[in-house]
């Protein structure tokens, strides 16, 4: 599969899975709140990794730089 995610998504992405681990870490969120956003920063947290979004792919979204082919 072809990347589909630039930096900047990446970092966004990352910010709110750091965000989220600590919002869980102090107790500032709890119960099933914190099990859901735990699971979704998970997957952001892969997606960021391997650069390609799954969503985005149905809706030929691309937020990374297309390299011209010459």
């Amino acid at each position: 599969m072809k990347k589909n995610m630039g930096s900047v998504d990446k970092i966004i992405r990352l910010t709110i899975v750091v965000i989220v681990g600590l919002l869980n870490y102090t107790g500032v969120i709890s119960g099933t709140l914190a099990i859901v956003l735990l699971i979704v920063s998970g997957v952001l947290l892969l997606t960021s990794l391997i650069s390609i979004c799954p969503l985005y792919l149905p809706f030929g979204i691309r937020t990374c730089a297309l390299k011209d082919k010459q």
